[in-house]
């Protein structure tokens, strides 16, 4: 039986500062848009009316990355996709859209499972644990995991909650110097 996640639930005040309800803290759209890199879903309600504000925000995200000229849409796409509003056809191109995203993940999941079957090293005794603390490395560096969706850490420097920053290191180096030992251990 898979286990669905409750979407992270963010309320939009009057004022039109956002809270995350998790957290209890107030999140702009680049945390937003951080929490979607890194694989959560959201749902952006209005306190007040309770109305469904995600469509909206989800827009505005895309909106503000395209006008900072971090472009992922070409121009001959955005055309289709207004014409697809003024279409009666604009049924079939959600429904497109949907499948050709889901296609995507599932190849790119596929992509990874098979890069971790034909690696030479998957082999290795002790390989997970080596790739466990390389990830952890790459976490305590980056404040995220690595994720198919957001490469290695995917540009949110921002530092892990929770433990100090000398506990991180020490756990670093713990790791580093295991690490070491078993590889010396396989020569």
């Amino acid at each position: 039986m898979t286990e669905t996640v409750k979407p992270l639930l963010i309320k939009r005040y009057a004022s039109r500062r956002l809270y995350n309800t998790e957290t209890s803290d107030y999140v702009t759209l680049d945390d937003i848009s951080g929490f979607i890199r890194d694989g959560r879903e959201v749902k952006i309600v209005d306190l007040k009316s309770g109305d469904d504000l995600t469509r909206q925000y989800l827009l505005q995200i895309i909106a503000e990355h395209e006008s900072r000229g971090e472009s992922v849409l070409p121009v001959d796409v955005l055309n289709d996709l207004v014409r697809s509003y003024m279409s009666p056809d604009a049924s079939v191109v959600p429904q497109f859209l949907k499948s050709s995203f889901d296609m995507l993940r599932d190849g790119q999941a596929r992509v990874l499972e098979n890069i971790n079957t034909i690696n030479p090293m998957s082999k290795m005794p002790g390989f997970e644990v080596m790739q466990a603390q390389q990830e952890a490395f790459m976490k305590a560096m980056t404040g995220t995991m690595p994720t198919p969706w957001n490469g290695m850490g995917g540009g949110d420097a921002r530092p892990a909650k929770g433990g100090g920053q000398d506990d991180s290191l020490d756990a670093i180096k713990q790791q580093l110097a295991e690490l070491q030992e078993k590889l010396s251990k396989l020569k």
